[in-house]
């Protein structure tokens, strides 16, 4: 029995063999098509920039400007003060930019690019959740900007790293919960604009009526009712627990407690309209 020698077999077949695919493409796992998603949303805060406006102008604004003007009035100091006002400017950064993510879904949507991913053989789901994860470093950033900023004009957590680590976690996790909320939104209204114009409509009357800026003993009854029951005034309560060392489990249950009954809402609204959608 002999063996062929390879330099019997003709140089076209050769290339042809080594060129020749070994089968289909490998068809991208959940995980791998996620990330890649993910990716793709981060880089849209890089091309788009303005995306940033708020996720900065906000701790700059509101932090500094009511630490200065307002802090003697209202905390005894200034630095005093900054121990209740900054962990709640970090409730506020997060969750006055949970709607972009809507918003560039949205944006998918009416300019055609979400049928091309449609047609992609990747699983169905990758768009949404890629799209939580460029959630997730949006409210990062915002996150960041709030402590170090905080940190720079002479906030001092007593809860050390761990706390800040523990605080930061806890509100982005309320923030990506919201960005369900809006992902089920720009799947119903598909327009950009009005995905952003809903988002401050709805966002900014809890935000202001909550414990961020001032504490809800001196408000009126009815009012102060609507403040105790508040989401957003459970997690910022948690976040200075968290951040200054001083508060007990109940805000930080309350908060998880929110953030899980607004995801099992949502969630499956949002991924049903996609699955309908596509």
């Amino acid at each position: 029995m002999s063996v062929t020698d390879s330099r019997d077999v003709p140089e076209a077949d050769r290339l042809g063999g080594l060129l020749a695919p070994a089968g289909p493409p490998r068809r991208a796992g959940a995980l791998a098509a996620t990330a890649t998603f993910g990716w793709r949303a981060m880089l849209k805060i890089k091309h788009e920039p303005k995306q940033l406006v708020d996720v900065v102008a906000i701790p700059v604004v509101f932090t500094v400007l009511f630490t200065y003007v307002f802090g003697g009035a209202l905390g005894g100091t200034p630095g005093e003060y900054l121990r209740t006002l900054l962990p709640g400017t970090l409730v506020m950064g997060v969750v006055s930019c949970t709607m972009y993510g809507g918003a560039r879904l949205a944006q998918d949507v009416t300019t055609g690019v979400f049928d091309r991913f449609r047609a992609l053989p990747v699983w169905r789901g990758a768009l949404v959740l890629g799209g939580l994860l460029g959630d997730a470093g949006r409210y990062l950033i915002a996150a960041s900007i709030s402590v170090a900023l905080g940190v720079a004009i002479g906030y001092r957590p007593d809860g050390g790293v761990p706390g800040v680590v523990a605080g930061v976690a806890l509100v982005i996790a309320f923030g990506l919960a919201l960005s369900w909320l809006w992902a089920a939104v720009a799947l119903l209204v598909r327009d950009p604009a009005t995905v952003m114009s809903l988002g401050l409509a709805v966002l900014m009357p809890p935000t202001f009526a909550s414990n961020i800026f001032v504490q809800p003993r001196t408000m009126p009854g009815w009012l102060r009712a609507f403040v105790e029951v508040n989401p957003i005034s459970h997690v910022a309560d948690a976040a200075r627990g968290l951040m200054n060392g001083t508060g007990g489990a109940a805000p930080v249950a309350w908060s998880l407690a929110a953030t899980a009954a607004i995801t099992l809402v949502f969630a499956p609204v949002a991924l049903h309209l996609y699955a309908r959608r596509a």
